[in-house]
C-alpha cells in the first residue's frame, strides 16, 4: 500500500500560505485573509520559524471590539500560540486525524526548522485521499461532516 505524505500536498500548501511578522497590525493579518485561499496567517518570529496563527474567527472577534480598520491590535495579541502543526513526511491521515481532534481544518506545514512552508486544508487532504483510493465514501463522509470550522 502507498502511504500518502503531506509533500504530496506541498504545492496546494504553498499557495494557501500568508505569514506576517510579530509586530504586524490585526488590519494587516485581516487583509491577507481577504485573499481567496488564504483561512489562516502564520505570525513569525523574526529568524522566520512560527509562533502563532491567526484565523478568520480571531480577527472578526477582534474587530468589534475595535473602530474597525483603525484598529491598532497587534496581530500576536491574538495569536494562537503553539499551534498544532505538521511536516511534510507526516501521513496525510495522520494529519487529518490530529485535525479531527482539536476540531481544525487549516494546519501549517513546518520544515525541519520550524519555519512555515505551507497551511494545508483538510479539504485539500481528503480530495488527496479521495484520488488514491485510500478512503471509503462513508469515511470521508464521516470526518466532514465531524469537522468544525476554526
Amino acid at each position: 500500500m502507498n502511504i500518502l505524505r503531506i509533500t504530496g500536498l506541498v504545492a496546494t500548501a504553498q499557495a494557501r500560505l500568508a505569514t506576517i511578522t510579530l509586530k504586524a497590525p490585526l488590519m494587516q493579518a485581516a487583509r491577507l485573509l481577504s485573499r481567496p485561499q488564504i483561512d489562516l496567517v502564520v505570525v513569525c518570529h523574526p529568524d522566520g520559524t512560527i509562533a502563532g496563527v491567526v484565523s478568520k474567527t480571531d480577527v472578526v472577534k477582534q474587530i468589534g471590539h475595535c473602530a474597525g480598520s483603525a484598529c491598532q491590535t497587534l496581530a500576536c495579541a491574538l495569536m494562537t500560540a503553539e499551534p498544532v502543526c505538521c511536516e511534510p513526511q507526516d501521513q496525510v491521515s495522520d494529519v487529518l486525524a490530529l485535525m479531527e481532534r482539536h476540531s481544525l481544518v487549516h494546519l501549517p506545514v513546518l520544515d525541519e526548522t520550524r519555519r512555515p512552508i505551507g497551511v494545508v486544508a483538510a479539504r485539500d487532504a481528503l480530495q488527496l485521499l479521495v484520488r488514491e483510493g485510500e478512503y471509503e465514501e462513508s469515511l470521508v463522509r464521516q470526518y466532514v461532516m465531524g469537522a468544525g470550522y476554526h
